[in-house]
């Protein structure tokens, strides 16, 4: 029984300890950051989507306003993802609300950050370094993993047209 109960404890224990060496978080001001990372792409791809989940611990509402990756992407925007009929459609938005006391999760098929320009593929266990900015929180730099290719749930077989610069 007690060798039963040792081995539990350390597979929880090892659980824990790899789960805090692949997570990477952080906190600017009352905003918490939680697993920035993308997906990788395929050779000639000139897009990837971006990933992560935002908590305003604050009072007062605050947006995400911009963001930058230079070392892969030529720009970085903030785009949603919604269904009209058959087609899946991508418009730029110029920033993500974060209310106060709430989580909101940048995630594919949704809001999600849009890599554009990029200057080699994505490739699973890269990092490269992104800039975040908060419109009253600041600016902070993020180090994005690129995590194995995983279709999204309930992602749609239909076709996408991206139109930038459309809000």
């Amino acid at each position: 029984m007690k060798r039963t109960f040792r081995r539990a404890a350390c597979a929880a224990l090892l659980l824990i300890v790899q789960r805090g060496a692949i997570a990477h978080d952080y906190a600017l001001g009352p905003i918490a950051i939680e697993h920035p990372h993308a997906r990788p792409t395929a050779p000639a791809q000139p897009t990837g989507g971006g990933y992560l989940a935002l908590t305003n611990r604050g009072a007062s509402v605050d947006r995400l306003v911009s963001a930058s990756a230079p070392s892969v992407a030529q720009r970085v925007e903030l785009h949603t993802m919604r269904m009209e009929g058959d087609v899946m459609r991508m418009r730029e938005v110029g920033g993500v609300d974060l209310p106060p006391g709430r989580k909101v999760t940048l995630e594919p098929g949704g809001v999600h950050l849009m890599l554009l320009g990029l200057k080699a593929p994505l490739v699973a266990g890269q990092r490269f370094p992104m800039s975040l900015t908060f419109e009253k929180a600041g600016r902070i730099d993020v180090d994005v993993t690129v995590d194995a290719a995983t279709a999204p749930a309930g992602a749609p077989a239909a076709s996408m047209e991206h139109r930038p610069g459309m809000h």
